[in-house]
C-alpha cells in the first residue's frame, strides 16, 4: 500500500484534448510534480521540482522518481531525456539542444525497488541505476552517469550561489521531460497507481509518496463516513 506523504494528486485534462494524470506533493520544505501523459506507445513523464525553497544541501536535489503500473510488467525502452521548457543547468553548461540523457537512467526491478514500485527514473546510481541503463545522449559530466547528485533537479526557488560543497555540481533547473517507449495499444494511464520522489544520492536521504487519484478519493469517502459516524 502507498503511503501519503502531505501529498496531492490530481488528474487533468490538456488544453489539447489528451489526457493526463498529474501526481503533484510537498513533504516540509520538498516539493515536486510528475506529469504522465500518453502518445502512441510511448509514455511521457513530466518531472520538475516545485519546491521554492532554496538548495542549501543534496538532500534538496531531486535526483528520481518511482512509479508503479499495474498489472503485467512492461518493457519499456529510453526514448529521450530533455530539457523542459525554460530549464537550464546551474554550475554548468546547458546542451544547445537540450538533451540530457547522458545523464539519466531509467530501469524495471521485478521485485520493486524501496516502497514497492517496479519502475524508475533516476540521474543517481542509488545502487540501482548503471551506464547501461541511460538514456540517449552524450556523458556531460564525469564520471559516466548515473552516479552522484550531478545533473538532479534543483527547486524553483534555488539560488546556485549559495550551494555547499556537496550541492556545488551542475544540477538542472527545474524540469525534465522524459519519454519512454514500448507501452501497449490502448494503455490506460489509470494503470499508472502511485509515485515516489527521491532526494539525495541514497535512499532515506530525502523522499516522499503520493498514490494515485483514485486511492485519493477511496481516502476521502472514508473520511468522509468517519466522521458521520463520530457525530
Amino acid at each position: 500500500m502507498f503511503k501519503l506523504c502531505c501529498g496531492v494528486a490530481a488528474l487533468v485534462v490538456g488544453a489539447s484534448g489528451a489526457s493526463g494524470i498529474v501526481y503533484s506533493g510537498s513533504s516540509g520544505s520538498l516539493a515536486a510534480r510528475a506529469e504522465f501523459t500518453i502518445s502512441g506507445t510511448q509514455l511521457h513523464v513530466y518531472l520538475s521540482n516545485t519546491s521554492t525553497a532554496d538548495i542549501m544541501v543534496p538532500a534538496n536535489v531531486l535526483t528520481a522518481v518511482f512509479f508503479e503500473i499495474s498489472g503485467s510488467p512492461i518493457s519499456l525502452t529510453r526514448v529521450s531525456a530533455v530539457l523542459g521548457p525554460g530549464s537550464v543547468v546551474t554550475n554548468g553548461t546547458t546542451p544547445g539542444d537540450g538533451v540530457v540523457g547522458g545523464e539519466w537512467a531509467s530501469g524495471y526491478k521485478a521485485a520493486g525497488y524501496p516502497g514497492g514500485f517496479r519502475y524508475g527514473i533516476s540521474s543517481s546510481g542509488l545502487g540501482d541505476f548503471g551506464p547501461g541503463d541511460r538514456f540517449p545522449g552524450p556523458d556531460l559530466f564525469p564520471p559516466a552517469s548515473p552516479n552522484g547528485l550531478e545533473f538532479g533537479i534543483a527547486s524553483a526557488g534555488d539560488n546556485p550561489a549559495t550551494h555547499n560543497g556537496g550541492a556545488n555540481t551542475p544540477l538542472i533547473q527545474n524540469e525534465v521531460r522524459f519519454t519512454l517507449g514500448g507501452l501497449p495499444a490502448n494503455f490506460d494511464l489509470n494503470r499508472v497507481t502511485g509515485v515516489r520522489f527521491v532526494y539525495g544520492t541514497a535512499y532515506g536521504e530525502g523522499q516522499f509518496d503520493v498514490p494515485s487519484p483514485g486511492t485519493l478519493a477511496l481516502l476521502g469517502v472514508s473520511g468522509a463516513l468517519a466522521r458521520r459516524r463520530r457525530r
